[in-house]
């Protein structure tokens, strides 16, 4: 049974809760050509390289007031990277903590700690030659044991990427013990991750909710409400297409765009 949450809750020691967020980012383009299916693949190689990704995290550690100890960084051949960081306290951080279900910062403020945990990032371009879709896919995971919620690195994180669909998870797992013992399954109030996130995000994506409350276990994605295919297409305009290329176009990528979110295939319409 979850204890009663209270902003003044005294611990008996250590904070033993544990935090995970959990979210895949996806990002999708239209490559016409094999040409430029591989220009594709080597810009959002380069685009988001190891290096770039441990710029993300590090500022992910400096928003929630972590001192990282450990960065093991890779890229790989064909493709895709990873950045794993192990992170720690920061003494200096722990006043103004909050973690209250609103949204946490773009850069630019310190507003957490975490204690003893991880940052991991894994990126997945792909492509297939006969539909032209290519995807960027990126796993993030954001571990914490202390007071503050990784949810609080979301609205950061979410604005590093560009983003057509958002799956996320997030749990609290274990317990920690107040003063007089009791123990406590959850340190503050949650209902939703959409919580967590920006007005203007809210307004552009739709959004579909599974949480499980008395287990701890939260589930939001997202979808882009609206899209310009002109954005979609890799190093082409749309003013090329004739009207039915881009009303096939069009299909094509909202087709996508559902399988994703939903997580099964959907019949080809005419």
């Amino acid at each position: 049974m979850i204890g009663k949450l209270n902003k003044k809750l005294k611990l008996h020691g250590f904070n033993n809760l544990t935090k995970t967020l959990s979210f895949n980012i996806y990002d999708i383009c239209y490559t016409s050509t094999p040409e430029q299916r591989r220009a594709y693949i080597e810009y959002i190689d380069e685009e988001y390289n190891a290096a770039r990704l441990t710029r993300i995290l590090t500022e992910v550690s400096r928003i929630i007031g972590a001192t990282i100890l450990n960065i093991a960084h890779q890229d790989y051949e064909p493709q895709g990277a990873s950045v794993t960081m192990l992170i720690a306290e920061d003494p200096g951080s722990s006043e103004g903590l909050s973690n209250s279900a609103a949204p946490g910062p773009l850069p630019g403020a310190v507003v957490g700690h975490l204690d003893k945990s991880h940052l991991t990032v894994h990126t997945y371009p792909e492509s297939h030659p006969h539909n032209g879709i290519s995807t960027f896919r990126v796993d993030i995971d954001v571990s914490t044991c202390g007071l503050v919620s990784p949810l609080k690195a979301l609205n950061y994180l979410i604005h590093s990427f560009e983003s057509d669909i958002v799956i996320m998870d997030y749990r609290v797992r274990g317990f920690t013990r107040d003063v007089r013992g009791r123990k406590h399954f959850i340190d503050h109030k949650i209902n939703s991750i959409q919580n967590y996130l920006a007005r203007d995000t809210k307004e552009r994506y739709q959004m579909i909710d599974v949480n499980v409350y008395q287990e701890n276990i939260f589930h939001t994605k997202m979808m882009l409400k609206e899209f310009d295919l002109d954005n979609y297409l890799f190093d082409s305009d749309e003013r090329e297409l004739s009207r039915a290329q881009y009303n096939r176009l069009n299909k094509q990528i909202r087709r996508e765009m559902l399988e994703i979110f939903y997580g099964r295939n959907v019949p080809a319409t005419p």
